[in-house]
């Protein structure tokens, strides 16, 4: 944001006196008196077109961590030997986790 050093500056007393008002000009506005949705409720009745996927079947082709990998001890994602920071107990950390 761009700054104005050219404008006058308000001291301590102008700048109270400006968030009173405001905070009076927003006590002024009326509350709502809508309730709200429940969101889970909405999303119930509510469905996306093509989306019914409950006869479909996830393949996935699940591979064993590699010999240049490891699984982090703290996050738990599978990485590369050379993200190790740290092993402890026979237990690998990656740099993320170490940083």
């Amino acid at each position: 944001m761009a700054t104005d050093y050219d404008a006058p500056r308000k001291n301590e007393d102008e700048l109270s006196e400006d968030s009173l008002e405001e905070l009076k000009g927003r006590r002024s506005d009326k509350q709502s008196a809508v309730v709200d949705e429940d969101e889970a409720e909405a999303a119930d009745s509510y469905e996306l077109p093509g989306a019914d996927l409950s006869g479909e079947e996830l393949l996935v082709r699940v591979l064993p961590a590699q010999a240049d990998e490891f699984t982090c001890a703290n996050c738990f994602l599978v990485r590369h030997r050379s993200q190790v920071a740290r092993e402890k107990n026979g237990l690998f950390y990656c740099k993320d986790c170490e940083g």
